[in-house]
């Protein structure tokens, strides 16, 4: 039997980072970091639930520079991790063009690393 090969469906590439990033909800804020990013959404962990669907907040601090990335965002997917805490899924709904060149010029320049 031949193995198939598995084809990459994301429509943004990701790359392994750790960011800082603040997450807003209308009750609650999470200061943490990125395990992966992408031009489309990050993923990340927090210490409490965040249910699927929820919208958000983000402000991302790109490393090596003064910009902060801010947008809009949504929860696709939490998963728990062990021991403690929950790793989220985020799908970015809203970001300015301004924003979406900064993160794009970083990806370009990290891509490859």
């Amino acid at each position: 039997m031949a193995k198939r090969k598995i084809l990459e469906q994301r429509k943004h590439p990701r790359i392994t980072k750790n960011l800082p990033v603040s997450i807003s909800l209308k009750d609650i804020d999470f200061v943490t970091e990125t395990k992966n990013i992408s031009c489309g959404g990050a993923y990340c962990h927090v210490d409490k639930y965040i249910k699927p669907m929820t919208r958000l907040s983000v402000c991302l601090d790109i490393s090596n520079t003064q910009e902060k990335i801010t947008c809009k965002g949504v929860v696709v997917r939490t998963e728990e991790a062990a021991p403690t805490g929950y790793n989220i899924a985020i799908f970015f709904t809203e970001i300015s063009k301004k924003n979406l060149d900064t993160l794009k010029n970083y990806f370009q320049q990290h891509v490859s690393l």
